[in-house]
């Protein structure tokens, strides 16, 4: 490693080519093994399933907005039982957005229904829990759809 020359006046010399080398070495052993960004996962508390039927609380019709989502972010939307009137709307601030704060303000105890289709994407379902956190309402579902839904969606 260090070379001494037979002169006494001379400088020692060191080679420090090892010493790059593993420095380099482990640099890029920390790069390769260390986690750049956590991955994360978006929560969603499901609820125990129920035994009984007959325990669980009925809600009023009236109370409930149903709100499907359709391709093309297409949402469609009605108040009470499927085959009520069917309005559509989008992801927009003058669309969803107004919407839950309108009904939220019109009907006591609102009740949210999500129902995602098949034609509908990922980035929609977590559109509409976003636009239920902005909206500050906490009381909804993810559910499947119904027929009528379904129906709902192949005819528009």
């Amino acid at each position: 490693m260090a070379a001494i020359s037979g002169n006494r006046k001379s400088a020692t010399f060191i080679d420090m080519t090892p010493m790059v080398d593993l420095a380099f070495l482990l640099l890029t052993f920390f790069v390769l093994t260390t986690n750049l960004t956590k991955p994360w996962v978006l929560k969603i508390e499901m609820p125990d399933q129920v035994k009984e039927i007959s325990s669980k609380k009925l809600l009023e019709d009236e109370r409930v907005l149903n709100l499907v989502l359709g391709d093309h972010d297409k949402i469609y939307w009605y108040v009470g039982m499927p085959g009520s009137q069917t309005e559509i709307t989008d992801f927009s601030v003058r669309g969803i957005r107004k919407l839950i704060r309108e009904k939220k303000v019109e009907i006591k105890n609102l009740y949210v229904l999500i129902k995602p289709s098949d034609q509908s994407k990922y980035q929609n379902v977590i559109d509409i829990l976003d636009e239920m956190m902005i909206a500050e309402h906490t009381d909804y579902t993810l559910v499947d759809l119904e027929p009528e839904d379904k129906k709902l969606i192949g005819s528009n």
